[in-house]
């Protein structure tokens, strides 16, 4: 056998050149690290899942616009949005047209049914009240002896006043300010009536503490309750003027909605005529008609509506008031008159450096101012036969001041008989010209509550079924406008 031979290399050797291997270089020794605080030592955390950030969350409002945007790339889509708001605006179209006019029509209603009525029935109150005090100051005068016929004309204005403030009462708003007035004159209306009663009671029997009970009652109609009833009237003419307010302006607001539509609906067309070269879509035709119809009706319907209520307003609730206030002061220029009589100076009022006979003194402002109120329905009336009764009224105005300055002079100078005579004389007296003065008021007053009525109801007429046919017609025109752009989408399937 042979012999082997086996070499082995040192371990502190340098290794041969022929060698490929890397010569690592030798590592300095490291000193030790300090040994630190078991509790300064951080405790191990496991390492947490790594997870991919996420985007914020969107709205249904982004997605839908998203989707509207992407919608609108394409003709199909285009024509989508251009139906909806199309549709849409005619429909809010007919929506706010027929909300304006039913407001307006209930005003226009209101006026001719409700605020008018009341306001007459507030007026007609005040003169009952005050003819009823002219008729018992009348009946005192005659003496023992009442005339039947002022004893009637005194209960039947009582019992009208009472009707009055009944129906008052039943047509007003529970928290108005009406219906308190309404209850105080309900409450001195039967006071009034017992004061009247004691005085005629002691006037037959002769003694004088009548004079001062009739005193005492024309003091509580004059102080109390005829200001009640003025405050009443004043009240319900404020409340007629407010309709007259809702009633009346134009609906500006459907008006410019109803432009708006009108618009969009020939540029809608004109945009199908540019891409199709076709005149006429029938459904987008079917739409502008019924835009156009509704538009029409609205403007001239209203301006017909509000021409009546003008016509209404200047010819007859101005005259009736004028006439209403005509017809109050010679009532109470009666009832002065009659007074003068009843107190015989007991009441006197001082102005300036001058003493007046009180009812005397407040004859001559009532006389003054029955004057001016019917220059004022004179040059309110629009025809013979409304002007005719107010240029009688004014004449006997006229003849009736010279008849009480007769029976002044009388009275001052010690003939009270023959003033008594002058006054509630059977004739030639100032009662004649009083009577003729009323009748004619009451003439004038029915012919403008004729006029009032046809112009209020001329205006009222104008709007009937406007609010039901302009929803109608709005329905039909966004169905219209569906249909012709649904009409355009077919050439798309």
């Amino acid at each position: 056998m042979g012999e082997v031979t086996v070499t082995k290399t040192p371990k502190s050797s340098t290794p041969p050149a022929h060698s490929a291997l890397p010569v690592l270089p030798p590592v300095p020794a490291q000193a030790a690290p300090p040994p630190k605080h078991p509790a300064s030592t951080p405790t191990p955390v496991a390492p947490r899942a790594l997870q991919a950030p996420q985007s914020p969350r969107r709205t249904a409002f982004a997605e839908g616009l998203d989707q509207l945007r992407t919608a609108a790339t394409t003709e199909p889509g285009r024509l989508r949005i251009i139906g909806a708001l199309l549709a849409a605006l005619v429909l809010a179209f007919g929506a706010v047209a027929a909300w304006q006019m039913t407001g307006r029509a209930a005003a226009a209603d209101d006026v001719l049914t409700s605020s008018q009525p009341l306001s007459s029935d507030a007026a007609d109150i005040y003169r009952s009240l005050a003819d009823a005090n002219t008729a018992a100051s009348s009946g005192f005068l005659a003496g023992a002896q009442e005339p039947a016929a002022t004893r009637d004309r005194y209960e039947k204005d009582i019992r009208t006043a009472a009707d009055k403030l009944v129906n008052a009462a039943a047509n007003a708003d529970p928290d108005s300010p009406s219906t308190a007035t309404i209850a105080e004159l309900n409450r001195l209306l039967p006071e009034y009536k017992g004061l009247i009663e004691r005085a005629r009671t002691y006037n037959r029997q002769g003694f004088p503490v009548g004079g001062a009970y009739l005193r005492y009652a024309n003091e509580k109609m004059q102080t109390r309750m005829l200001p009640a009833a003025e405050d009443l009237y004043t009240k319900e003419n404020q409340r007629l003027r407010a309709d007259y307010a809702d009633a009346r302006p134009y609906p500006w607001a459907a008006i410019a909605l109803g432009v708006l539509a009108l618009a969009a609906l020939a540029w809608a067309q004109h945009r199908t005529y540019r891409r199709t070269h076709r005149v006429l879509n029938h459904g987008l035709v079917a739409a502008t008609a019924a835009a156009a119809v509704v538009l029409l009706w609205l403007v001239v319907g209203h301006s017909a509506a509000r021409a009546g209520l003008n016509d209404s307003y200047d010819h007859g609730v101005r005259s009736l008031n004028v006439l209403h206030d005509a017809r109050i002061a010679s009532l109470k220029a009666r009832g002065n008159e009659n007074l003068t009589l009843v107190a015989r100076g007991a009441e006197t009022k001082n102005v300036g450096d001058t003493t007046y006979d009180a009812y005397d003194y407040d004859f001559g402002r009532d006389i003054e101012a029955l004057g001016r109120h019917l220059a004022v329905a004179g040059a309110l009336a629009d025809d013979a036969a409304g002007e005719k009764p107010v240029t009688t009224a004014v004449g006997n105005m006229k003849e009736w001041r010279k008849r009480h300055a007769a029976a002044r002079e009388k009275d001052e100078n010690g003939d009270y008989q023959r003033a008594l005579d002058l006054v509630i004389g059977s004739r030639n007296a100032t009662g004649e010209c009083f009577d003729s003065v009323d009748a004619n008021l009451r003439t004038a007053l029915a012919h403008e509550e004729t006029e009032f009525q046809r112009a209020a109801g001329d205006g009222r007429d104008a709007l009937t079924g406007l609010p039901a046919g302009a929803t109608g017609l709005a329905v039909l025109g966004a169905a219209g406008a569906l249909l012709g752009i649904g009409r355009r989408l077919s050439e798309y399937r």
